[in-house]
């Protein structure tokens, strides 16, 4: 992909988003709920893409509600959030058959899937460690933070730095997000580049002056915002689109001087 608009050697540290940028959350749950149900649910059935996708959508939409100022409280980690949500879509008519099924240590035990999700093959361990070898490369996640800590250990992902949006008291894609991210970087915001597989996250993070990174991801963002998504030098609204994060990788390796 062409750099006209941005210049790599300029790029300090990149950022990456984790759920659906890094790891494959998609694939992790719904063949954990389908294994997980008892027979209820079989593997790879509609059923469980919907109940993934559904509990996905609940935590997203959570987020992006406190982030707007619209309810809830940073106070709540990412696996209080998780398994309320996953209480209350076992409470609907949809869904309840498994409530029955799944006891109390059913329940924790799924929620904790989140913390060991799959990572894209071929890519995103081998993409961020050579990446490492020339940048500073760290994740910054609505996650919690052990969330975070356990995902990196249960998928050896190289990071230099775990940061948990949660840690500041607010969630991405509020703007403040990124820039306590950059104060604790003590990096100034344009020197660093937001990776991420979802136009609102790389929305938020150039408000807050980061450079942008789109790599599109199959399970994330509709096929319809994919298509629109375009870099700057081409009338869009990002710096740069890779395809995955080993062509980032060579890339950066390529301006590098090191």
């Amino acid at each position: 992909m062409a750099t006209d608009d941005l210049d790599l050697q300029d790029i300090e540290a990149f950022v990456f988003d984790a759920f659906g940028t890094t790891v494959d959350w998609f694939t992790t749950v719904t063949r954990e709920v389908a294994r997980r149900s008892g027979g209820l649910i079989a593997e790879g059935s509609p059923e469980a893409v919907d109940f993934a996708r559904e509990w996905r959508a609940g935590y997203t939409k959570a987020i992006h509600d406190v982030s707007e100022g619209k309810g809830g409280s940073t106070s709540l980690s990412t696996d209080v959030m998780h398994r309320e949500l996953l209480d209350k879509m076992l409470e609907t008519p949809r869904w309840s058959r498994l409530a029955s099924a799944w006891n109390e240590q059913d329940r924790h035990s799924l929620t904790m899937v989140w913390h060991h999700l799959d990572t894209y093959p071929g890519d995103s361990v081998e993409g961020l460690t050579e990446l490492k070898k020339h940048k500073v490369v760290i994740t910054l996640s609505n996650g919690n933070f052990r969330l975070l800590l356990d995902m990196a250990k249960h998928a050896s992902l190289p990071w230099d730095a775990i940061l948990s949006a949660e840690m500041f008291g607010v969630y991405k894609p509020g703007r403040e997000a990124y820039i306590k991210a950059a104060y604790h970087l003590s990096i100034e915001p344009h020197k660093i580049a937001m990776v991420a597989a979802h136009r609102w996250d790389l929305k938020g993070a150039a408000s807050a002056g980061l450079r942008t990174i789109y790599v599109p991801r199959a399970a994330e963002d509709t096929p319809q915002i994919k298509a629109e998504m375009k870099t700057k030098k081409d009338g869009g609204e990002v710096d740069l689109i890779v395809g995955s994060f080993m062509e980032l990788a060579e890339l950066v390796k390529g301006t590098s001087k090191d």
